[in-house]
């Protein structure tokens, strides 16, 4: 089950329905099963306040992932994804035009992002990186293929 909420934000995300088909897919894509994903869009002193206090963190991130999988894993001994994913929108708006993707655009890269951390993917190095950039490109070509089919 997938879930979104909002937290210090009147933020709404659109087309939540086809988000979440596309989501399952990337992660049955990648040999996993979704547990309980729940997005949480913030603001950056919300997200901050939260790398502070559980990541020892003083600066801020688009992202930051509560990975609950080993719950899930003994709740039903699939290979699956459960987790809590803090999204800050303040940052994604400055990613996207900085970046020159858009505000959506970016936005859903960071949501995979999450997703792909979740199932096997890194970005602790340059090579881990580019990997973790491919993987996110298929899945925004696959959700760009998901919007046309509809």
């Amino acid at each position: 089950m997938i879930r979104y909420f909002t937290e210090d934000t009147t933020f709404t995300l659109k087309g939540k329905r086809l988000i979440s088909k596309w989501l399952k897919q990337v992660a049955q894509e990648n040999g996993h099963v979704l547990g309980e994903l729940n997005y949480i869009f913030c603001s950056d002193p919300y997200l901050l306040a939260i790398n502070q206090q559980f990541l020892d963190h003083d600066y801020f991130t688009d992202i930051i992932t509560f990975d609950n999988s080993d719950d899930f894993f003994q709740e039903t001994g699939r290979k699956g994804v459960s987790a809590d994913i803090y999204i800050s929108i303040d940052t994604v708006k400055a990613n996207g035009a900085a970046y020159g993707e858009g505000f959506e655009r970016e936005l859903h890269r960071v949501i995979v992002h999450g997703l792909l951390h979740l199932v096997g993917y890194d970005d602790v190095s340059e090579w881990k990186q580019r990997r973790m950039r491919a993987a996110e490109n298929r899945a925004l070509k696959l959700l760009d293929a998901m919007r046309a089919g509809e």
